[in-house]
């Protein structure tokens, strides 16, 4: 397999010193094309008073360092933004447009000011002021459920350390409003709230012994309970939520205005570590997740079915692109970054080890994969890889940072 080194550029000091290094053309799009509505469309169209509409999504790279200065670099024109400053962060958790950072105070709300509508069949772009949002209250770690759509719909928290779980409305976010529209009581713990069009699924329990509740909007219950073991991880895709259990997967969607869950049980005789943590390109219906050291799972949400992939190196983490070829980019744990086969797993391409000195320090690197390219973070390095997958894994751009990128969100899409 080829590995392509780093290439050498020069670089130039940037606008609040991050630098980019560019081994090829920026892709087109970005100019605006018309004027935003004047308030929330009716017709779901994802604009917003003040926005910009796009021809093509203005991609962009959010860093958080660990003081919490926020960044933006925009993928276009590779200028950077500073944000403001959040609480230093303990993990960042975003939907494409907000990131959603867990600090001493709860969780504050970063608006990149870029998003993406979904609307199926074709897609509106938009861009704004961005700005930060303010602050959750609550205790203890925070795991945060978003959906594709970041102006309308909802946002689900749960708070470890208080046991609250929190449903945010999306809508408002999108007007710079952090709006609860419910927050319960629950003992402390793990849990999750999952939006799932307009209710959710909040757990209860713990262990083997947790259970989705179905909740409508105003918190109220539905009636749906259904049992979850273990629960860990979410991920919304095109088709519907994703919920982990010990036995497998719940999938909730929305059937005739009613909340509805389909067990995805794994394969009969797996005794693969099922999967904690869910991945992919954004909206897609297949998702990937680690089987432990086993190899990869894969969940497709059309098909309902499962595939456990063997894994040819030891992962740290791997993501379903979802493409025609149905490549998955993986990052190895010696720091390489991998694009898999996705019927066999068998490894396509490679770079060199990118990030192997932030893996032997605990720093984690976040990896995103998108329609055209993937994103590597390497928070000791100081850099943000840009990959194409497609290309044999070629780095395309490298991004030098003045301060630790230790979380990083792609936003605009």
């Amino acid at each position: 397999m080829r590995s392509p080194l780093l290439s050498t550029c020069l670089t130039g000091t940037l606008a609040l010193g991050l630098v980019a290094c560019s081994a090829g053309p920026a892709r087109d799009g970005g100019d605006p094309v018309t004027a935003a509505p004047t308030g929330t469309t009716g017709e779901g169209h994802g604009a917003v008073t003040g926005a910009e509409e796009l021809a093509e999504p203005r991609l962009g790279l959010t860093t958080i360092d660990p003081s919490g200065v926020v960044h933006h670099l925009d993928l276009l024109d590779e200028g950077v933004t500073e944000l403001g400053s959040v609480g230093a962060p303990s993990a960042v958790s975003t939907d494409g447009r907000y990131l959603f950072a867990e600090t001493p105070d709860g969780l504050e709300v970063v608006d990149s000011g870029v998003w993406t509508w979904d609307h199926v069949d074709h897609f509106h772009h938009y861009r704004a002021d961005p700005r930060l949002l303010g602050t959750v209250e609550g205790d203890g770690a925070a795991t945060v459920a978003t959906t594709n759509l970041s102006t309308s719909g909802s946002t689900g928290v749960h708070f470890a350390g208080s046991g609250d779980a929190v449903l945010l409305d999306t809508e408002a976010l999108s007007r710079g409003e952090l709006r609860e529209r419910f927050r319960l009581e629950g003992e402390p713990g793990p849990g999750m709230v999952v939006p799932v069009g307009s209710s959710a699924l909040v757990t209860e329990g713990g262990g083997d012994q947790t259970t989705l509740v179905g909740r409508t909007a105003d918190g109220d219950e539905t009636g749906l309970r259904e049992a979850c073991p273990d629960a860990s991880g979410t991920i919304t895709t095109r088709v519907g939520a994703v919920v982990g259990c010990a036995d497998g997967a719940r999938l909730a969607t929305v059937v005739d205005d009613e909340l509805v869950v389909e067990r995805i049980p794994y394969p009969a005789g797996s005794t693969a570590t099922p999967a904690t943590s869910f991945d992919n390109r954004e909206g897609r219906p297949t998702v990937a997740a680690l089987a432990g050291s086993e190899g990869v799972w894969l969940l497709d949400t059309r098909a309902r079915a499962w595939t456990l992939l063997p894994a040819a190196t030891p992962l740290a983490h791997v993501t379903a692109v979802d493409d025609e070829d149905q490549r998955l980019v993986a990052l190895a744990q010696d720091g390489r970054v991998l694009v898999l086969e996705g019927s066999t797993g068998a490894i396509e391409a490679e770079t060199a080890p990118l990030v192997a000195d932030s893996l032997a320090a605990g720093r984690v690197p976040t990896l995103i994969a998108d329609q055209q390219r993937a994103y590597l973070s390497a928070p000791v390095e100081g850099k943000l890889y840009e990959i194409d997958p497609a290309d044999d894994a070629r780095v395309a751009r490298v991004f030098e940072t003045a301060t630790e990128p230790a979380f990083v969100a792609e936003t605009g899409r």
